[in-house]
């Protein structure tokens, strides 16, 4: 019984350890797409929650606007903090680059429609 939780200690720790660091340009670009990506859903978020009358005072007379201002505070706060929290497997970065590639043009043009 001691001997086969040794085992099951022992592959989780060699499959701790497996996982190799990436390469630096893979680390760097993977970050800076997810952060531009974030930064972009940030501003758009942010745009289309803003209320439809130019005074925020106007906010109280109308619940929709209300709701939506709130709404996207949260999820812009939301997509804040998740900017500052970093992948912690070596795929994610590789995948973020590679996926940046379709989706950040994307989010800029959809982005630039919006505004």
């Amino acid at each position: 019984m001691r001997a086969n939780m040794n085992l099951q200690e022992n592959q989780t720790d060699s499959a701790r350890k497996s996982d190799p660091k990436p390469p630096l340009y893979i680390w760097i670009g993977g970050v800076a797409v997810r952060s531009l990506f974030l930064m972009v859903l940030t501003i758009l978020t942010a745009r289309v929650a803003s209320p439809q009358i130019e005074r925020l005072t106007s906010l109280y007379e109308t619940p929709g606007d209300l709701i939506r201002v709130l709404m996207g505070l949260g999820v812009c706060a939301w997509f804040i903090v998740n900017l500052f929290i970093l992948p912690k497997d070596a795929g994610a970065y590789r995948t973020w680059m590679y996926l940046g590639i379709a989706i950040l043009p994307l989010s800029v043009l959809c982005a630039f429609v919006v505004w």
